[in-house]
């Protein structure tokens, strides 16, 4: 039961790091990459649906990208939601493909984007300690119950705290990373 509970909690903590992953990706910093635009939702024959599900991305140079729809009927549709979002570059539209130039960030904007990319890796951190201490409880409520001994539930307490001083630090190392990329001219 406790191997189970440490389990259950580590695929929990995995995704909880994903999910900064994706976060962190969804920041722009002074390149382009089509994983900016990874939860631009488009409305589509009145359906929201993921952009990737709806076109291709190319990179031809480090500050354009181009966007290439599979169903042409859609372009106004992707321009539009492109022009919504929060990525903050007008897109432009000549028919066929979707070209957005990425604009050259200002060192006022790279920090108001660390500041961003800090509180979310604060937010993951926060969703990890919610994760151990939920999986702390239950250790607790069976050593309590009598389902698991003493030894076991300490065993597993510690088993516990070095996951989560695990992953804690592997949303760390991808604050960092983002950072020094984001602060990178």
């Amino acid at each position: 039961m406790i191997e189970e509970t440490l389990l259950e909690a580590g695929d929990k903590m995995d995704k909880a790091v994903e999910v900064a992953k994706e976060d962190f990706a969804s920041i722009r910093t002074g390149r382009a990459t089509p994983g900016l635009y990874n939860k631009v939702m488009v409305e589509y024959y009145g359906t929201p649906t993921p952009l990737q599900q709806l076109a291709s991305f190319a990179v031809p140079d480090a500050r354009t990208i181009l966007i290439t729809p599979y169903d042409k009927t859609a372009l106004r549709d992707i321009e539009r939601a492109l022009s919504d979002s929060e990525v903050g570059a007008n897109p432009s539209n000549d028919g066929n493909v979707i070209r957005i130039t990425i604009p050259e960030l200002t060192q006022e904007r790279r920090k108001e984007y660390v500041k961003i990319v800090k509180s979310k890796g604060e937010d993951a951190k926060i969703s990890i300690r919610n994760i151990r201490r939920k999986a702390k409880e239950t250790l607790d409520r069976l050593v309590k119950d009598g389902e698991a001994g003493e030894d076991e539930g300490s065993r597993g307490e510690k088993e516990l705290d070095a996951m989560t001083k695990q992953h804690v630090d592997g949303i760390d190392e991808l604050l960092k990373r983002k950072e020094a990329e984001l602060l990178e001219v």
